[in-house]
């Protein structure tokens, strides 16, 4: 690589960035691989032809990427469907057992779920629901 003609670390970077794209680029849309330096010699219209080829092959890559973003999206959508669907199902059974529970029933549960947590409660209230606690 002829790098004299470029100032900055950049430039190189950019000259290399186009090589490859061109080389990429021409592999996607199954031409022959295209060898070219992009220094004072090179004509215009052949840097033309190939920033025409680079835009197609650009083009096709976002279009594929698109389209696999958009069936990505679907795919997502309908998993939230059916988690906001079972969420909704849980949380009528939820209510359900709440309703059906007896009040000792949800303070034993609630006990079991948070232990760490301290009770609202007095200690002798909950070890003697039917009564006789002191």
């Amino acid at each position: 690589m002829n790098t004299e003609m470029y100032q900055t670390p950049m430039e190189v970077a950019v000259y290399q960035l186009h090589n490859f794209s061109i080389s990429f680029f021409s592999s996607l849309l199954g031409g022959d691989v295209v060898s070219v330096k992009l220094d004072n010699s090179a004509s215009g219209a052949s840097v033309v032809a190939i920033d025409n080829k680079i835009e197609q092959a650009m083009d096709l890559v976002k279009n594929h990427l698109m389209y696999a973003v958009r069936e990505e999206v679907e795919i997502l959508k309908e998993q939230i469907r059916e988690l906001v669907e079972k969420n909704s199902q849980l949380e009528r059974e939820n209510t359900l057992l709440k309703t059906l529970a007896s009040p000792e029933q949800l303070e034993k549960f609630q006990s079991r779920l948070s232990p760490e947590e301290p009770a609202t409660e007095s200690p002798q209230a909950l070890e003697a629901p039917g009564g006789s606690a002191v």
